[in-house]
């Protein structure tokens, strides 16, 4: 147990000391505006066949605004940011954020959307969609970096064959993307 709060107290005073750049999803706007489009195209379209059939009145808007909101909170996405030690996923309510430098373990969560689950050995938690990683080299980037650094210190016990199969996912998309912007699909 040693080990693992020295990796701690070391990570944290690290983390102090060096303030660095922040890296964050770029295509998150573009999510979020998708989002914003979604909902209103939703509503204009309830609102329209409502008015349309003559049946709209001010509870009927009122439901399909309703209806519009909760499709944009379903619709909104996780904005990512990582720095030198920590990545974080921050959605309307809340922040997650995870030490990436003592990481503990790394999963994939498989489901209806693919998760990446990372638990640092401070008790943090944060769960991220890899698409985010594979569309932002910065961060997986930082992410590996810091992952190598948790395991040279030995507090990344879980997670290899995950963060393997990140770095594959992300070496066939840009093996893919070089080949298809060469013209040698």
């Amino acid at each position: 147990m040693g080990r693992l709060d020295d990796a701690r107290h070391d990570a944290v005073h690290r983390h102090e000391q060096t303030p660095a750049e922040v890296t964050c999803d770029r295509r998150w706007a573009g999510e979020l505006r998708s989002a914003i489009h979604c909902s209103a195209a939703l509503l204009g379209l309830l609102l329209l066949v409502d008015l349309g059939a003559g049946s709209l009145t001010a509870l009927r808007a009122t439901l399909w605004v309703a209806l519009a909101v909760l499709l944009f909170l379903v619709l909104y996405p996780a904005r990512v940011s990582a720095g030198e030690g920590w990545l974080a996923s921050r959605r309307l309510l809340r922040e997650q954020r995870v030490r990436t430098d003592v990481l503990v373990s790394v999963r994939c969560l498989d489901g209806v959307s693919q998760r990446l689950r990372l638990c640092d050995a401070l008790g943090g938690q944060v769960e991220i969609d890899p698409q985010v990683l594979v569309n932002n080299p910065e961060l997986w980037h930082r992410l590996d970096k810091d992952a190598h650094a948790s395991a040279a210190c030995g507090s990344l016990t879980c997670g290899a064959t995950a963060l393997r199969r990140v770095s594959e996912r992300i070496d066939r998309e840009t093996a893919l993307s070089v080949f298809k912007v060469s013209g040698l699909e």
